[in-house]
């Protein structure tokens, strides 16, 4: 992680995702990858965490796949959202693990050979924008660990904080 999700970093990375300020994603790559040097040592590459291709459609990129693309690895287009998932903002951590089970998979057209070839045995490097719970990256890991991935990493450009919960005022 480079950076907590507030303030100036929140705006940056809003204006990169939201306002498709594309641009932006060198820079931000440049900060993700001194930060996550020891994540990306020894990987054989990075996956983005996809987005749903509808989404990906309507924002007409994907914000984590431009990030990926500055790291200095080979970039593997190796998971597939299979399903819609609402917004993982305001949900509660266990919301969030149920949003995403089962939302995302290996390809079809992945076949065996690249299986073979880019997955099994792999050190790979999940990438997005912002973590909070980590349910999406677990999501994912548990996808490329079932294929044979070695071992799976995750980088993100900023860690959400958890915001204080406010004691019940029950009487």
């Amino acid at each position: 992680m480079a950076c907590d999700y507030d303030g100036e970093a929140r705006a940056i990375i809003h204006a990169l995702k939201y306002d498709g300020r594309r641009s932006l994603a060198r820079p931000l790559g440049a900060l993700l990858a001194r930060a996550g040097r020891a994540v990306l040592a020894d990987a054989d590459a990075v996956i983005p965490v996809p987005l749903h291709p509808w989404k990906r459609l309507r924002r007409g990129f994907n914000q984590a796949a431009d990030l990926a693309a500055t790291l200095g690895l080979p970039v593997r287009a190796l998971l597939w959202r299979v399903r819609w998932t609402p917004a993982q903002a305001g949900l509660s951590p266990a919301a969030r693990r149920r949003n995403v089970r089962g939302a995302f998979a290996i390809p079809p057209w992945v076949g065996a050979a690249a299986r073979r070839q880019h997955l099994e045995g792999r050190v790979l490097v999940l990438v997005d924008d912002v973590m909070t719970t980590a349910a999406t990256l677990d999501a994912c890991a548990r996808v490329l660990r079932q294929a044979g991935a070695r071992e799976v990493r995750a980088l993100t450009l900023a860690r959400a904080l958890p915001r204080p919960r406010r004691p019940d005022r029950a009487a």
